[in-house]
């Protein structure tokens, strides 16, 4: 008989930074620690049933990985300029919930370069250092530049952007080919290829503003995985409610099953049960 491991709404798994990624997936009231599980065969089922994240309405479809439709366009984290900083209007009096856009924006921000899929820049709220690189399944990271703002972090991503990529191709980040980079390196060219632009921006909005961070190091990531597929297919529980296999590691957000992926973090809202198969561990 299968063993019932926890029911209720998903979210996204929480993080901490060991060797290996330590994995905490929030099922309803319970926090399964799915390190344990790898190797394990699982079953994830999906009742049909999705709740806003925010407001606990029930919705047919989620928007915004976890949100009603009503929810998606009034919230200001569902804004566009979450999703393209550089765009961000609170200066105009125009945020959708300026409180909130003083609590999760008008902070300090980092600008940062990865290694995910390869080199990319990315931004996050200080306090998001570093589990935002986790949830990108990056095995390197390295802050760069230290912030006022939301606003700011954009404008010096865009930047960098002109030379490097800003987003993460999923697919090749999970079949675990990722060579290693020099990202010390990385820096100095990018920021002698940038420094003019940097400079204009630091006159604009002052130095203290948007500061350099000669001290930072870079924070190499490991990832509990047994083996990373060669073919990245994955699940969309809307449409296969019901995911049977063996799970074979975690990356990023990602189960990795040994018959596909799922990106948990899709899911938030969803109301699953998630069971341990009988006799499903491994030899």
């Amino acid at each position: 008989m299968n063993e019932l491991l926890a029911r209720g709404l998903l979210r996204k798994m929480e993080t901490q930074l060991d060797t290996p990624v330590s994995y905490r997936l929030p099922v309803g009231n319970t926090l399964v620690p799915m390190n344990e599980l790898i190797g394990e065969k699982l079953e994830l089922r999906h009742s049909g049933v999705i709740r806003c994240t925010h407001c606990d309405r029930r919705t047919n479809k989620s928007f915004g990985q976890g949100f009603c439709y009503p929810c998606f366009t009034r919230l200001a984290r569902c804004d566009s300029c979450i999703f393209s900083p550089q765009k961000c209007h609170y200066h105009k009096g125009t945020c959708r919930e300026p409180e909130w856009g003083e609590q999760n924006c008008m902070i300090e921000h980092i600008v940062y370069l990865a290694n995910s899929s390869g080199i990319k820049v990315g931004i996050t709220r200080g306090s998001q250092v570093p589990f935002r690189w986790m949830d990108q399944g990056a095995i390197q990271a390295l802050p760069v530049f230290r912030v006022n703002s939301r606003l700011y972090s954009g404008l010096v991503e865009v930047v960098f952007a002109q030379y490097v990529s800003d987003q993460t191709n999923w697919r090749t980040m999970l079949k675990g080919a990722v060579q290693g980079l020099d990202l010390a390196a990385e820096r100095d060219r990018l920021m002698d290829l940038c420094r003019k632009q940097i400079e204009e921006l630091q006159q604009q909005h002052g130095v203290q503003a948007i500061q350099a961070m000669q001290d930072g190091e870079v924070v190499e990531i490991h990832y509990p995985v047994l083996q990373y597929p060669l073919k990245v297919s994955s699940f969309n529980l809307d449409k296969q409610p019901h995911i049977s296999g063996r799970l074979l590691g975690i990356k990023g957000q990602y189960l990795i099953f040994d018959v596909g992926v799922i990106n948990m973090r899709k899911y938030g809202g969803y109301d699953v049960e998630l069971f341990r198969a009988a006799g499903g561990a491994s030899p």
